[in-house]
């Protein structure tokens, strides 16, 4: 299998397990009457089975993590926003509204990282082509979700 192959298919893997998540832990949340109780949860268990991957994989240098940028690190707090913010809203707006909104979040934000290269990404300029097929994507979103 080609490594873009083999890449595609992982992230869309992880692409279908986002609303699962949302509505996994959205479930968890309405059940025990705490969506922060259930963001906790579901950061525990991540943790943990993050920790074994990094057991199985190796440690990196530990003076690679103390000289790291500190805005990198606010990467788990968008990860953090995003759980209380679906695992809040999910059970009162639906799932698939929900992850419409982030999708379109994702879309745009994407856009603008890969085209001013931003965080170090690859830059790949927002050509027409390229703004109509994203525009086109958020309209399938958007009409998967209309009623």
């Amino acid at each position: 299998m080609q490594p873009t192959t083999a890449y595609a298919l992982t992230m869309l893997a992880a692409g279908v397990g986002i609303p699962i998540l949302a509505a996994l832990n959205a479930g968890l949340g309405s059940r025990i009457g705490s969506p922060v109780a259930a963001a906790a949860i579901l950061f525990t268990v991540a943790m943990s089975v993050t920790l074994v991957v990094l057991a199985i994989k190796g440690l990196p240098a530990l003076s690679a993590i103390l000289t790291a940028p500190r805005h990198l690190f606010l990467a788990g707090v968008l990860v953090a926003f995003y759980i209380l913010s679906i695992t809040f809203i999910a059970p009162k707006f639906g799932v698939g509204n929900a992850v419409f909104f982030v999708l379109l979040g994702q879309l745009v934000s994407a856009a603008l990282i890969d085209h001013f290269g931003l965080f170090g990404a690859r830059i790949s300029p927002l050509s027409l082509p390229r703004a109509s097929g994203i525009a086109l994507m958020a309209t399938g979103v958007f009409l998967t979700q209309k009623s």
